[in-house]
C-alpha cells in the first residue's frame, strides 16, 4: 500500500508518540513538522520542523493529510486553534491509531484523533473531533467524549458517561459509570468522578472537589 504524506503541526513531545504511532502503523510518510519561526531547524525524531504553521494552507494543497501534534496539560486553547485553522483551509484529517490500541468496528472516532498504544474504545462508544486517548485510558461501552479533550495516560470513563468537549481527564483517573462531566473541565491525576461535574474548573480528589473556578481555554 502506497504511504500518503502527512504534515504534523506542533513539534513537542506529544509529537514524538504521535511519529512512533505512525511509523509503526506504515500508512502515511511524514514530510515533517510545523511550529513557531523560531523552531524551524529543529529535529524531531529525526523529523524536520520546516515550516511555521502560517504556511499550512499553502502545504495543505500540496500534500493533503495533517494532524494536530499538540498535546493537552492544560488548557486546549491551541490544539483547538490549529484544528479549526487547519480544517478550514481544507486539510484531510485521519484518525491516527497504534497498531496495538482497540478500537471497536461499532465505535466511532472523530476526525484528527489520536489514539495511543494500549488505549481501549469501546462497542457504542464515540469520540469526538481532534481528541487524544493516550496510554493505556479505556473509553468504555456507550460512553461520549466531545471534541478537542485529551484522556490521559491509564484514565478510565466507563460505560454510559459523557466527558464534554476541550476537557483534561488526567492520569489514572476514573469516571465511574453514567457521570458526566461538562466542557472546559479539568479532573487531576488519580482522581474518581461519582457525580456530574458541570462547572467550569479544576477538580482533584478521591471523590472529586472543586479547587480552582476558572480554566483557561
Amino acid at each position: 500500500m502506497k504511504q500518503k504524506p502527512i504534515i504534523l503541526v506542533g513539534g513537542g513531545g506529544h509529537c514524538r508518540s504521535v511519529i512512533d504511532i505512525i511509523e509503526e502503523a506504515g500508512n502515511y510518510s511524514i514530510v515533517g513538522i510545523t511550529d513557531k519561526q523560531e523552531k524551524i531547524g529543529e529535529i524531531v525524531s529525526g523529523y524536520k520542523i520546516f515550516a511555521e504553521d502560517e504556511r499550512l494552507p499553502e502545504l495543505i494543497k500540496k500534500y493533503k493529510h495533517c494532524v494536530v501534534t499538540v498535546g493537552q496539560l492544560k488548557s486546549a486553547k491551541l490544539k483547538t486553534k490549529l484544528f479549526q485553522f487547519v480544517n478550514e483551509s481544507g486539510a484531510k484529517l485521519p484518525v491516527i491509531s497504534s497498531t496495538r490500541a482497540y478500537i471497536s468496528k461499532n465505535a466511532e472516532i472523530g476526525k484528527g484523533t489520536v489514539i495511543m498504544h494500549g488505549a481501549i474504545v469501546n462497542a457504542g462508544a464515540s469520540v469526538g473531533e481532534n481528541c487524544i486517548i493516550n496510554t493505556n485510558a479505556i473509553i468504555e461501552h456507550d460512553a461520549k467524549i466531545g471534541d478537542h479533550t485529551h484522556i490521559s495516560t491509564g484514565a478510565v470513563v466507563n460505560g454510559h458517561s459523557t466527558v464534554g468537549s476541550r476537557t483534561l481527564i488526567g492520569s489514572g483517573c476514573v469516571v465511574l459509570q453514567q457521570v458526566s462531566i461538562g466542557d472546559d473541565i479539568i479532573v487531576g491525576a488519580n482522581s474518581t468522578v461519582i457525580e456530574d461535574l458541570s462547572e467550569t474548573g479544576v477538580y482533584v480528589g478521591s471523590p472529586t472537589k472543586k479547587v480552582h473556578s476558572q480554566n483557561e481555554h
